[in-house]
């Protein structure tokens, strides 16, 4: 995968199952232009601590682009987001964008071009073969709002 030619994309969690967050954590994702969207919320979801991946989730762009997991049967115009690369969408310094992960519990995420021209080697150490994070703060809640590993709700 080329060099030098990566996004930076600041994601924060912004809200989900109902409830804002007040101080939202946040990660830089690290990506390169043939990734997938899949791909990149595939990382997404581990970097936010998910264990539970068996959810759909939704990516819109700021133009009302959407991209779901396998696509949408009822929506012909949400396309598969295992389909669309980071590439095709023309993304540019500075384009926001949208993550949902869970359209249950709707986990939403603000999403941020910080960079087009980052460099694997030099932020991450080595060329990964997917989306990484490569920094992040805050405190990170469970999925679905556990606190103890014996809580049920």
């Amino acid at each position: 995968m080329a060099r030098r030619r990566w996004l930076a994309i600041r994601v924060e969690l912004l809200s989900g199952r109902g409830e804002s967050l007040r101080h939202p954590p946040g990660r830089v994702m690290l990506a390169a232009p043939q990734h997938t969207l899949g791909e990149l919320a595939e990382a997404i979801d581990v970097a936010f601590a998910r264990w539970d991946h068996a959810h759909l989730h939704q990516f819109e762009l700021a133009d009302g682009r959407r991209y779901m997991l396998g696509g949408s049967e009822f929506e012909p115009e949400v396309l598969d987001s295992s389909d669309v690369t980071l590439r095709s969408l023309g993304l540019a310094e500075g384009a926001g964008f949208e993550y949902v992960f869970d359209l249950g519990d709707d986990w939403a995420h603000r999403c941020l071009v910080q960079a087009t021209n980052a460099d694997p080697e030099t932020e991450y150490g080595v060329v990964p073969d997917r989306p990484v994070p490569i920094w992040g703060w805050g405190t990170i809640p469970d999925q679905y709002g556990r606190i103890t590993d014996d809580d049920d709700d």
